[in-house]
């Protein structure tokens, strides 16, 4: 753990995403297709929101939880006129496909991971869609996980409306992979600029989305998270959904996901302690230097005693680190 400062191309890198459009290359996501009559009854069973109320070219997030309410897996399901594609964290198209192909049985379903057969390309930024529109000529739709068929250089790809995992404005660009290096030359004509690890992750943490296997794995109740966008409160059953709905109603979680603002100049690592009193209260899942805030940020779990403007420390090898419990997101 050393101390951060930021550096000239890491603040060019978010600025570019904050003012104007910045790109990031998201093909490490996995990506599962499902085909089949009864693919969207299937899923609808399986995942924490609608899947049967979505239409061609609609979208949604939703999770795969075991029966106690914790998160085997986040997704992005979109809707197409004969299949259903699954965006699923990196690495886990084969393990998805596993644990989804656990529930079927009779269901006329094809579950195939296709991770690697295409490239994902972000453009995120007040001038997102000005830069998709140059390159393609078409918009992406309003609503979060909506999309719509384009073209790029007469070769076809969707144009999708990001869920805000960095920032207000994003749409996406699923092409064939043989034409990822085309779409990004193309999205660097139209003036985007590529981003760093340091501005995403920096972006990341300011908007509070959690990653899966860093903020959130399968040890974590999908409502000690921010979960809103992940959950239909209308929708018939699914795994898990009693312990969601109990908590809703009758309880609480005993933790949430929080940001903290730490003063100093240190990041501290994963895993680092927060503590209240010498007690440990919680625990450091993602930590960067906030390049809009100008100070170490992190994600944690803290339980719930201690509210958004509690002071907290952190414990790390370098000392304690005061820090203050935060909302996600994190102001700036």
């Amino acid at each position: 753990m050393d101390a951060v400062q930021p550096r000239d191309e890491s603040l060019a890198d978010y600025h570019a995403a904050r003012d104007a459009v910045g790109l990031v290359d998201r093909s490490d996501l996995g990506l599962v297709e499902i085909t089949g009559r009864d693919r969207a009854k299937f899923l609808h069973a399986l995942l924490t929101n609608d899947i049967a109320a979505l239409g061609p070219g609609q979208g949604c997030a939703a999770a795969l939880l075991d029966v106690h309410g914790k998160v085997q897996v986040t997704l992005i399901a979109l809707a197409m006129d004969d299949r259903m594609l699954l965006l699923t964290p990196p690495g886990a198209g084969e393990s998805t496909v596993a644990a989804l192909d656990h529930y079927l049985f009779a269901e006329k379903v094809t579950l195939e991971d296709v991770s690697g057969r295409h490239a994902l390309l972000m453009l995120i930024g007040p001038a997102a869609d000005d830069t998709a529109k140059r390159l393609t000529g078409a918009v992406a739709p309003e609503a979060a996980w909506s999309h719509v068929t384009a073209s790029l250089d007469g070769v076809d790809v969707r144009l999708v409306r990001g869920g805000g995992e960095l920032d207000a404005r994003e749409v996406w660009l699923l092409t064939p992979a043989t034409e990822r290096e085309r779409a990004w030359k193309g999205a660097i004509g139209a003036g985007a600029r590529p981003l760093g690890a340091a501005a995403v992750e920096s972006l990341r943490i300011e908007r509070g989305t959690p990653r899966f296997g860093a903020d959130v794995d399968a040890s974590v109740l999908l409502p000690e998270i921010p979960a809103e966008r992940f959950i239909s409160h209308t929708k018939g059953c699914y795994p898990g959904q009693e312990v969601v709905v109990r908590i809703r109603d009758r309880g609480h979680v005993n933790r949430h996901l929080r940001g903290l603002l730490l003063d100093g100049d240190l990041v501290p690592p994963p895993g680092a302690e927060v503590v209240a009193d010498d007690a440990v209260v919680g625990q450091v899942t993602s930590a960067t230097l906030s390049l809009g805030l100008g100070r170490p940020i992190a994600l944690a779990f803290v339980r719930r005693q201690h509210a958004p403007g509690a002071r907290v420390g952190v414990r790390t090898a370098r000392g304690t680190l005061p820090a203050t419990v935060s909302d996600l997101p994190l102001s700036r």
